[in-house]
């Protein structure tokens, strides 16, 4: 694991502008998430943060398109410190809830995509921020936004905040021995469009479990496995790895664990599509119920369908940490498409209500 977290010292002296803004003008360098995967915070503004994040063939799983909840990696941090920028000196926050609304699919090779935040409202102990994502041709992908819980400010002697403005940290990138996780040469594979059309949703996470089918690159990535898979539902596992930390050292990133819970839905709403047939999720809403620890041991995350129409299926997850403690909840939505490819090489956009059929 390589990364950075946030000095005790800054965090106390600086409002949460000035700390961002002394992160993007090098006061810091990522936390561990932003080595993983290439999360980077280009720009703070008062009610604003942007970050922008490259996709990688590494976040491919089998069906070869990234999944709406792979977004959740991405938008957790704007969302979160564009609330930052609206706090004091020395006061915490934690992200309650987040919700994702997918407009379009992202494709593989697709460049860059850049998620910018808006500050809705900042209270006493509730905020609320919103993040849009686009990508390199300015096109909208997802609508996101986060409850946020303010926390009551820290004390902090005098001589800390006074030493931490007198020395404000300037840190030079190390020369690391090895290339950043996503930049590493890809291990996996997508699977081909044959073996869609000839073998349900079911069939193929079954094939995966006892690796008779490869594991796709966003599976060897994160360490997520699928352990078992019924008609409407599966059970997942992902170790809380450091490198899922963002700048606060001993906590778990949120849009690690939401894209664990994310992850479980899209794999229950599988189970139900037959051969021939692709899906496409709609929304995400993700509620955190404790912090989880880095330790590295594995998180459990089971999916259930709750609904199964024509065209939409609603699904849940519960994702619970080692010692069995539930950390998340979640719900999620995602539209059946009969005669589609599941492995996407383009942009799949909505059928056209005026068209005859």
């Amino acid at each position: 694991m390589r990364g950075f977290y946030t000095d005790p010292g800054q965090f106390v002296a600086l409002s949460g502008l000035d700390h961002l803004r002394s992160l993007v003008e090098g006061g810091s360098l990522p936390p561990p998430i932003g080595y993983f995967c290439g999360l980077r915070l280009c720009a703070a503004e008062p009610g604003s943060a942007t970050f922008t994040m490259p996709v990688t063939d590494w976040l491919l799983p089998p069906q070869g398109v990234v999944s709406g909840a792979t977004l959740a990696l991405l938008v957790d941090a704007p969302l979160g410190c564009t609330v930052q920028t609206a706090l004091p000196p020395a006061t915490p926050f934690t992200s309650a809830e987040i919700s994702l609304s997918f407009l379009r699919t992202v494709v593989p090779r697709s460049g860059t995509l850049t998620a910018k935040g808006r500050l809705i409202h900042a209270g006493k102990t509730i905020a609320v921020s919103q993040v849009d994502v686009t990508d390199d041709a300015g096109r909208l992908i997802a609508v996101t936004s986060s409850r946020c819980a303010i926390l009551p400010r820290i004390s902090a002697p005098w001589e800390m905040v006074e030493h931490a403005l007198k020395n404000p940290p300037r840190i030079a990138e190390p020369q690391w021995p090895t290339p950043h996780p996503y930049e590493r040469p890809i291990v996996g594979e997508v699977l081909p469009q044959e073996i869609w059309a000839r073998v349900s949703g079911l069939d193929v996470l079954r094939g995966l479990i006892r690796q008779e089918l490869p594991s796709p690159p966003l599976n060897r990535f994160f360490g997520i496995t699928p352990l078992d898979a019924e008609e409407g539902t599966t059970k997942w596992k992902m170790p809380a790895s450091e490198w899922f930390c963002a700048p606060v050292k001993g906590r778990l990133y949120g849009g690690a664990t939401a894209f664990l819970a994310g992850t479980a839905i899209d794999g229950a709403v599988q189970t139900t599509v037959p051969a021939g047939t692709a899906f496409a999720p709609v929304d995400l809403k993700v509620y955190f119920l404790r912090p989880v620890l880095p330790d590295g041991r594995d998180l459990v995350a089971n999916g259930t369908v709750m609904h199964r129409g024509r065209s939409v299926v609603i699904a849940t997850s519960e994702v619970f940490d080692a010692d069995g403690k539930k950390v998340a909840v979640a719900t999620g939505s995602a539209l059946v498409l009969p005669g589609r490819p599941a492995t996407v090489t383009t942009e799949l956009s909505p059928p056209d209500p005026t068209a005859e059929e």
